[in-house]
């Protein structure tokens, strides 16, 4: 593969500047949920921060990243986006998704119940300018009143509405997603598990996605989700799944005490929880790196192809971006492997990164 002015010109058998490789080929990953890694946060309004935690996640092979932003008090959200919008004009991310604040109270998660809002359509417009075009996607529980209004509002600017941390009924879920929402936040998690009775926004979502209204993301680390569960809904709407990490900052770091947002948070054994005293706190996010769910489910039998779609192409194509794929014309983010789907070298922009650690 040739290299020109950072994009790929012409694609070959070796990769410019690395003729030994003989390793496995991989497009760039590219992750639309992730709260940062490395001990460092995307919720933050420090560029330096924002930076260590795009590199953690640059170096291990996802060359593509939103910045997620968790629930807050409005002028502390008002400033993470400005500053995020800052890293995106930079482009060490790729845009902003923000998880909050109008989510459903009784499916929050690790969002403080205390911050959480009624959909506002002021408030969106403000978040909107403050984005200064970088906001790509927003979760909304669209079972909350005003929901309708705030999601006008973010088609208008075109940003992706995305469903989420939500008790709402199938068939509002199915109207949501055949409408202004085209994708699902983390499947499963942050709403009522499926029941045959009353089949809620799990099963809404998956019959949005069978008929091709609606991608859903899965946080595929066996953490939030069963193996078993990853690989029935990859095989029930294969053309739909879009992983994503949903890590925070303890995402390639040891077990320890961590912030995520305004909330603390412990990390014991890789999974991280509410510190609230007991130990058995909500799942406060992910601590793996897009290429760990990859090699997982690869190892579990799960077609590479059909996983890489849904950790590059699918993601970038979601939300409009022109990543995750190895063609001429498009940038040059690409990761090369052993054949343990260990990442050896990353490029980004036609650049090599360091050593992955």
């Amino acid at each position: 593969m040739t290299v020109s002015s950072g994009v790929v010109s012409d694609v070959r058998a070796a990769v410019d500047g690395d003729p030994s490789s003989s390793g496995i080929l991989l497009p760039g990953l590219v992750d639309i949920h992730n709260h940062g890694g490395g001990g460092a946060s995307f919720h933050s309004t420090s560029a330096e921060e924002i930076a260590v935690a795009a590199g953690v996640h640059h170096a291990a092979g996802t060359t593509t990243l939103l910045a997620s932003t968790v629930t807050d008090a409005p002028s502390r959200l008002l400033s993470v986006v400005s500053v995020l919008a800052d890293a995106a004009e930079d482009g060490l991310i790729a845009g902003i998704h923000m998880e909050g604040p109008f989510l459903e109270h009784s499916c929050r998660g690790a969002h403080d119940p205390e911050l959480l809002l009624a959909p506002d359509a002021g408030l969106t417009r403000e978040l909107v300018a403050a984005a200064r075009g970088q906001l790509r996607v927003m979760t909304l529980a669209p079972e909350l009143p005003g929901a309708d209004e705030v999601a006008s509002v973010l088609a208008e600017a075109g940003v992706v509405v995305a469903l989420g941390h939500t008790a709402a009924t199938a068939a509002r879920s199915r109207e949501f997603l055949s409408g202004p929402g085209d994708l699902v936040t983390h499947l499963f998690n942050g709403m009522p598990p499926a029941h045959h009775r009353d089949p809620g926004p799990v099963l809404g979502s998956l019959g949005a996605a069978a008929v091709g209204s609606a991608c859903m993301e899965l946080i595929a680390d066996g953490v939030h989700l069963d193996d078993e569960t990853v690989r029935a809904v990859m095989s029930m709407v294969p053309g739909s799944v879009v992983l994503v990490t949903d890590a925070m900052a303890a995402a390639g770091m040891d077990d320890g005490d961590y912030q995520l947002g305004p909330l603390s948070v412990e990390v014991r054994s890789g999974v991280a929880r509410i510190a609230d005293g007991t130990g058995n706190g909500s799942i406060a996010g992910g601590t793996s790196r897009l290429l760990d769910q990859v090699r997982r489910h690869a190892a579990g039998g799960v077609d590479l192809a059909m996983l890489m779609r849904a950790a590059s192409l699918r993601p970038a194509s979601v939300v409009g971006l022109d990543a995750g794929r190895l063609e001429p014309g498009v940038r040059a983010d690409l990761v090369i492997t052993d054949e343990a789907l260990q990442p050896i070298r990353v490029m980004r922009g036609g650049a090599w990164l360091s050593t992955p650690a």
